[in-house]
């Protein structure tokens, strides 16, 4: 998987479909990200001594494979590469399509 928390995603297919976000958590264990403000669903807490019950409204997992990485240049969703530095010799993930490296 070459998805990383912070990465700017698309969702390409599914009932979010279309819909931006920032992934917040990578499951690398389930194949899938939780994204910010994607697939929201309720969830009934029961309160405690503590804190107050209720409906809350959270971001559910994705399967990683319905997201896409948005490529910095065309602002449009894009595969994923790997190359590897000139310099130190370490892996850099870059767009297929403008061949611009990600942060």
């Amino acid at each position: 998987m070459r998805l990383k928390t912070g990465d700017k995603v698309i969702v390409i297919t599914g009932s979010n479909k279309g819909k931006e976000g920032i992934i917040k958590k990578v499951l690398r264990e389930d194949d899938k990200v939780i994204v910010e403000g994607v697939n929201i669903v309720k969830k009934h807490k029961k309160g405690n001594g503590q804190e107050s019950g209720g409906i809350l409204e959270i971001e559910a997992p994705i399967h990683a494979s319905n997201v896409m990485l948005v490529d910095p240049k065309t602002k449009k969703p894009t595969r994923v590469g790997i190359t590897i530095s000139e310099k130190d010799n370490k892996k850099i993930r870059v767009s297929k399509k403008s061949n611009e490296k990600f942060d």
